[in-house]
């Protein structure tokens, strides 16, 4: 046989086989805070303390009310009652007290409150609404057709619904759009700058009682300051030294007496309403009274007995606020949020391929 050479093939010398690289994850992706509905809410309104406090977005004559009603009220507390006290009776600042905690907490529940706001239809309701209205022209989006209403029958008499082209619905009965909080209001009275929000079906009892209450307290505190200005003045003092020992009563009765006429003339005119079961929107707007032109129409709204009317007004259930403005909004990222591990394709069995190749070589040595 001839002589034959075998090299050992050196195991070092074979291909380093690829090493493994590590699992690669992809970057943790952080979930977004919640927002809550009233963070992204159409309307012209601003709200406090996380949502619950809602007040429209032109409230500046709120602070004024509440700055009016505190400067009379501490200047009556502070330089009337003390002399009142003395020379009449102690129950006079019990009386003012328990009217001035009325009107603050009726006004405040009145800015502070829902006052029946309708939400917008989303986009698939209003799709949906859009396609039971024909489009008698079939022009492009910026074409505005003429108002569009629906008619439903309310104690056997027929009233029409209006479409909103803001909210995207069917205005219920009594519902109107206000154009300075740009909101459908349920049961729309008005909107009041001085409480610095509309008034409607959910906050127009608070409303009520803060106009009584403020009647009563401004007629209360000009009749005291009155008799105290008329008590300094006996005696042969006269009142122009009765008013310059007591400025601050003054200006007490000036404010009062230029503001209890007003007051006491809202508060009267409410109380119609409440009595006729009529918003001021109504009233306005002859409605029900044939001023719209409708010869025969009554108030389908009126239980024809004033006592009825006054009840289901004041004294009915409150009803829920529809706007959830507390709840979260829905999300619609879909992306995982915990890290996902991806494996990438490693290199073919090396440490089987070098084992196969030390035995070949052993073979051949043998």
């Amino acid at each position: 046989m001839k002589n034959r050479e075998y090299q050992q093939i050196d195991p070092q010398a074979l291909a380093t086989p690829t090493p493994t690289p590590p699992p690669r994850s992809l970057p943790e992706h952080k979930p977004r805070r919640a927002r809550r509905k009233w963070e992204v809410f159409p309307g012209k309104n601003r709200f406090y303390c996380d949502g619950r406090i809602i007040v429209a977005r032109q409230s500046g004559v709120l602070p004024l009310t509440l700055g009016l009603i505190l400067l009379t009220s501490g200047l009556f507390f502070i330089f009337d009652c003390p002399f009142l006290v003395k020379h009449l009776t102690s129950c006079i600042p019990a009386i003012g007290g328990v009217l001035f905690v009325f009107v603050i907490i009726s006004l405040l529940q009145t800015s502070f409150t829902d006052p029946g706001i309708l939400p917008r239809a989303t986009p698939e309701e209003a799709a949906d609404i859009e396609k039971q209205i024909d489009n008698p022209t079939g022009s492009s989006s910026s074409y505005r057709p003429p108002p569009r209403t629906k008619e439903v029958v309310i104690n056997q008499q027929v009233v029409k619904l209006k479409y909103c082209f803001t909210c995207k619905i069917f205005r219920p009965p009594r519902t109107s759009h206000c154009s300075l909080c740009d909101n459908c209001v349920e049961r729309f009275d008005h909107h009041c700058p001085w409480v610095g929000n509309c008034v409607g079906k959910r906050n127009y009892r608070f409303f009520y009682t803060f106009i009584v209450s403020l009647s009563f307290l401004t007629a209360f505190i000009f009749g005291c300051v009155t008799t105290h200005l008329a008590l300094r003045s006996q005696g042969g003092n006269g009142l122009v030294n009765a008013l310059q020992s007591s400025p601050a009563s003054a200006l007490e009765l000036v404010v009062c007496f230029f503001s209890v006429w007003s007051i006491l003339g809202l508060s009267g005119f409410h109380t119609y309403l409440v009595a006729a079961n009529l918003t001021t929107n109504e009233d306005i707007k002859g409605s029900w009274s044939g001023k719209s032109g409708n010869e025969d129409v009554g108030n389908p709204y009126s239980y024809n007995s004033m006592i009825k009317n006054c009840c289901s007004v004041l004294c009915g259930p409150m009803p829920p606020s529809l706007i959830d403005r507390r709840g979260f909004v829905p999300s619609d990222d879909s992306v995982q949020t915990s890290p996902v591990e991806i494996e990438l394709p490693a290199a073919k069995n090396d440490i089987n391929m070098e084992k196969d190749c030390l035995d070949f070589a052993l073979s051949c040595a043998s």
